[in-house]
């Protein structure tokens, strides 16, 4: 419709700025004052066409201006992939006193997020595990020896990805992930192809919410804080980024994040 709309105001134009032409070869009564009258026409109706363009846009209904976020940086665990790991647990079938032992030695450790850093071994991360419950070292061996299974593709994650790239935003991972499961979850990190970075904490000996980890992803890749938000499914994940200078979400629900983007003029 606004192109049909300008190619009449076009023609329209055109034929007002020819009339003076015609006139000019007209003779007989009243010529000279029917083309003073186009020439006058053909000066003041493009006059008059800008003045109530000019008038539309000042008092006119106002356009939302287009949000400032230009960099969109994704977790992985809980945000683009399941980390499920309460299911894939219980799927040993373990006796509860021997469950709720193993995930406090390993899942719900301290030495499960330094495991996370990768400055160690995975055999020394394993031995941690295995010292807090060396009852059960035989289960705790297998369960970290299968931890990969616990993580799952979200079915949403690639086409979103790929959206907001195709939308021009730059897309980046920012995630905690250690080496051994990093290395035998990378091929199924399908949306990494349409992010122009990832920043994985066990490449780098550094994990979030540190502030290294932030100021690292930002300087590496030349974003401004400003014009960047970080997903995340950890509060004390999105208050570092904010500390930081970024915009956080914190990640519930795909729905639920696609609308707080929106609010951030991210569509």
């Amino acid at each position: 419709m606004k192109r049909i709309l300008a190619i009449i105001g076009v023609v329209l134009l055109l034929a007002v700025f020819c009339l003076p032409l015609v006139y000019s070869s007209g003779t007989g009564e009243g010529a000279q004052e029917r083309f003073l009258g186009a020439a006058a026409a053909a000066v003041f109706i493009p006059i008059l066409v800008y003045v109530l363009m000019m008038a539309f846009k000042v008092l006119g209904p106002k356009t939302p201006q287009k949000g400032q976020i230009r960099n969109i940086v994704f977790d992985v665990g809980n945000v683009l992939m399941g980390f499920e790991w309460p299911e894939y647990l219980d799927s040993f079938g373990f006796p509860p006193e021997e469950r709720e032992k193993i995930a406090d030695a390993t899942f719900r450790s301290q030495g499960w997020n330094e495991r996370d850093r990768g400055s160690r071994t995975e055999e020394d991360y394993v031995q941690e595990f295995v010292s807090h419950a060396p009852e059960y070292e035989d289960d705790i061996r297998e369960v970290m020896r299968r931890t990969p299974e616990c993580i799952r593709l979200y079915p949403y994650s690639e086409s979103w990805v790929s959206y907001l790239s195709d939308q021009g935003y730059r897309v980046f991972i920012l995630s905690n992930y250690s080496r051994y499961m990093l290395d035998r979850n990378r091929n199924d990190m399908v949306f990494l192809k349409y992010a122009e970075g990832a920043v994985f904490s066990c490449e780098e000996k550094l994990i979030k919410p540190e502030d290294a980890i932030y100021r690292l992803l930002l300087e590496r890749y030349g974003l401004n804080p400003a014009e960047t938000v970080f997903l995340d499914d950890n509060p004390a994940n999105i208050q570092a980024a904010v500390k930081n200078g970024m915009k956080g979400i914190v990640f519930r629900s795909f729905n639920e994040a696609v609308s707080e983007l929106e609010k951030l003029g991210v569509k």
